[in-house]
């Protein structure tokens, strides 16, 4: 099994997901590609958006330069069984990069195509872990814009296998939402 272990947390010391994502990783075992995005990713521009619109067969060297770290994104996504995210919610949302990483790999023609009947996810059989922590947002509440949102780009990429372990309100619970977020990584199947 190969997994690609996402961190998106700005913090690289004392982080929860960062903590909880390789617990998650450490438990499935197999071959990993690592991708941390402390160092933020670009953000996509008008240069990017003309190449990548651009036939892959018509790109000049500067387009395919523009969309080589996007295409390595895509690479990863596609040579993993399983995704491991780590997640944590900030201001109700995912950090900006994790957005930017998801704007790199959701391509159509790569990751998803348009059919008559609505975009169509061709990243199917693969299996998605979100390890999510908050401050006091209750995950899975009206307030929680992360989840949700991973869960539906996951699955218009067509992952549609997902499962969140959370630790909601460690602000509020402490240490017991920890706990109980790792008590749910040890019932997980390989």
């Amino acid at each position: 099994m190969t997994i690609l272990h996402i961190d998106s947390s700005a913090r690289t010391e004392g982080s929860v997901t960062r903590d909880l994502s390789a617990r998650i990783v450490a438990k499935l075992g197999g071959d990993v590609i690592r991708r941390d995005l402390s160092e933020a990713l670009p953000q996509i521009t008008e240069t990017w958006v003309n190449a990548n619109f651009t036939p892959a067969d018509d790109r000049d060297p500067a387009q395919r330069d523009t969309l080589a770290l996007s295409d390595t994104l895509v690479e990863e996504l596609k040579a993993a069984d399983t995704i491991v995210i780590g997640a944590p919610v900030y201001n109700f949302g995912i950090p900006a990069a994790l957005k930017a990483w998801i704007d790199l790999v959701a391509r159509a023609g790569l990751t998803f195509k348009y059919s008559e009947t609505g975009p169509v996810g061709l990243l199917d059989g693969k299996r998605a872990i979100i390890a999510v922590a908050t401050g006091g947002t209750p995950v899975g509440s009206d307030i929680d814009f992360a989840t949700d949102y991973l869960k539906h780009v996951l699955g218009f990429i067509g992952i549609h296998n997902v499962e969140v372990i959370a630790a909601d309100r460690v602000m509020a619970q402490g240490e017991e939402a920890i706990a109980d977020a790792k008590a749910e990584i040890e019932k997980l199947a390989a």
